[in-house]
C-alpha cells in the first residue's frame, strides 16, 4: 500500500513505517519559538533536567511579533531571549529581520524536515514539503532538548485543484474558498495535501500562502509536494543542494478527496467574526473600511506587495481609510524597494513599517478603535485578534485588499485589472 506525504515523510524521520493513527518518535531538524511565546519556552527549558541543547545551529528564538517592541514589558522578554541565546549559542532573530515563518522557508525549511515551532502558523513550511507544524511551548523546550519529538500520524485529505485561476484570483482566495467551504473544523488534526495542475503551476509564495492557512481548517500540516517549482525556489534561496523530489505514492490512501475547479473561483473574503464565513468578494460592495493592512506570514511576500503595487500605482488611498503595508522579512522589503514598489505605495498614501508581524496580533502599528474595521490580507480574523473586541476584520488576497484601499470600501479588485 503506498503512503501520503505525511506517511513518508514521517517514516523517514523515525525509522519506522509511519501510518495514519500510529504514534511515531521523530527526529526534529528544526525547532523554533518567538517573542510571544519563547520566554515560556525558555523557562519550562530551565525547568528540566537537561541543560543542554541538541542542536544550536537548528534551534531559533525569533524576536517578530513585538518588533521593535512596544512597551518595557516586552521588551524585558527580549532581553531575556536575546541572554538564553547567547548563553546558550543557539540563533536569535533580531527585530527587524522578518517573520519567523517567512524567514524559515527562505532560510531552513527543505523537503523531508520535520520543522516544529511554538507557533500555530509553523504549517507554512509544508509548501516546501517538510513537516511542519506548531507545538506548546513545553514541547518545542523537549524538542531543543532532545532533538525529536512523538507525533500521532494525521489521516491525509487529498486537495486536488484543476483548471486556470482567472484574473484576479490568487492563491489566498484558493484557501479561503477551501474554508469556507469544509469549516473552521473540518481538517481537524489531519494533513491537508495539495496537487492538481493548477498547484503545479503556482509559485512558492501563493504555496506558502496556502500552507500557512492550513491550521484554520484545524489541520496538523498543509503539505505540498517538492518539484521544480520547490527546486527553483531552494536555488534562489542559496541552498540548491537541499533539494530531493518528494510526492505521495500514486496508491496512497486518503481520509477523503476534495476537488475544486479553479476557473470558477472569484475573488474570496472572509468575514467577521471567523475565517469560515466567507463572501465573494462583489457581494460585499458597500462595505466601509477603515484600514487595510497588506503584510503578515500569509501575504506579505515580494509577489503579493507585487500585485498590491500594481493596482495603486498612480491612484490614492481613500481619504478614510488607512493603509499600512508590512513587508514579511529584509529580503522582501529590499526587493521591494529595489523594484519600486515601496515608493509607488508611499505615494499612495502607505505607511510602510518595519518586517515582522506588526499590526496583525493587535500589539502595536495598527491597532483598531472601537467599531472601525480592517481589511487584512491575514490569516485570522477572530474578536480581538487586531487589539480591539469591538473591531471588525475582514481577511482576503492583496489584490482585494488594494482595490479596497482605493474605493474605502471592499472592492473585487477586477474592476481595477
Amino acid at each position: 500500500m503506498g503512503q501520503t506525504l505525511a506517511e513518508k515523510i514521517l517514516s523517514a524521520n523515525s525509522n519506522t513505517t509511519a501510518v495514519a493513527g500510529s504514534i511515531v518518535v521523530v527526529r526534529v531538524d528544526l525547532a523554533f519559538a518567538t517573542d510571544s511565546t519563547g520566554p515560556l519556552t525558555i523557562r519550562q527549558f530551565n525547568e528540566s533536567s537537561i541543560k543542554t541543547i541538541y542542536n544550536r545551529e537548528k534551534t531559533i528564538l525569533f524576536i517578530d511579533h513585538s518588533a521593535p517592541s512596544p512597551a518595557r514589558e516586552l521588551s524585558n522578554d527580549h532581553v531575556f531571549m536575546r541572554k538564553f541565546a547567547e548563553e546558550k549559542g543557539i540563533v536569535l532573530s533580531e527585530i527587524g529581520e522578518g517573520i519567523c515563518h517567512q524567514l524559515v522557508a527562505e532560510d531552513w525549511a527543505n523537503p523531508g524536515d520535520v520543522i516544529v515551532g511554538a507557533d500555530s502558523h509553523t504549517v507554512t513550511g509544508g509548501a516546501l514539503a517538510a513537516f511542519a507544524t506548531g507545538m506548546g511551548s513545553t514541547d518545542i523546550a523537549i524538542a531543543m532538548t532532545l532533538g525529536k519529538t512523538w507525533l500521532r500520524v494525521p489521516e491525509s485529505v487529498k486537495i486536488i485543484v484543476s483548471g486556470r485561476l482567472p484574473k484576479g484570483v490568487y492563491a489566498k482566495d484558493i484557501i479561503l474558498h477551501l474554508i469556507g467551504r469544509i469549516g473552521a473544523d473540518g481538517a481537524t488534526y489531519q494533513s491537508l495535501e495539495f496537487g492538481g495542475d493548477t498547484v503545479d503551476k503556482l509559485p512558492m509564495s501563493g504555496r506558502l500562502t496556502i500552507a500557512n492557512m492550513a491550521v484554520e481548517a484545524g489541520a496538523k500540516v498543509g503539505l505540498f509536494p517538492s518539484d521544480n517549482i520547490t527546486k527553483e525556489y531552494l536555488h534562489r534561496m542559496g541552498r540548491p543542494e537541499k533539494y530531493k523530489a518528494l510526492k505521495a505514492d500514486s496508491d496512497a490512501v486518503y481520509e477523503s478527496i476534495i476537488e475544486i475547479d479553479a476557473a470558477k473561483l472569484e475573488p474570496t473574503v472572509s468575514k467577521p467574526h471567523t475565517v469560515d464565513n466567507t463572501s465573494l468578494a462583489k457581494d460585499l460592495k458597500g462595505t466601509r473600511i477603515d484600514q487595510v493592512f497588506i503584510g503578515t506570514c500569509t501575504n506579505a511576500r515580494l509577489d503579493d506587495i507585487a500585485i498590491a503595487a500594481g493596482i495603486l500605482k498612480g491612484k490614492k488611498r481613500h481619504p478614510h481609510t488607512r493603509l499600512v503595508v508590512g513587508p514579511a522579512s529584509q529580503e522582501v522589503m529590499l526587493g521591494a524597494i529595489k523594484e519600486g514598489y515601496i515608493s509607488s505605495l508611499m505615494e499612495s498614501g502607505a505607511t510602510i513599517v518595519p518586517p515582522g508581524c506588526t499590526a496583525c496580533l493587535g500589539v502595536h502599528m495598527g491597532v483598531l478603535g472601537n467599531g472601525e474595521a480592517c481589511f487584512s490580507t491575514a490569516n485570522r480574523n477572530f474578536k480581538g485578534r487586531m487589539g480591539n473586541p469591538v473591531s471588525f476584520i475582514y481577511l482576503g488576497s492583496p489584490a482585494t485588499a488594494a482595490a479596497t484601499a482605493i474605493r474605502g470600501e471592499i472592492t473585487d479588485p477586477r474592476e481595477y485589472l
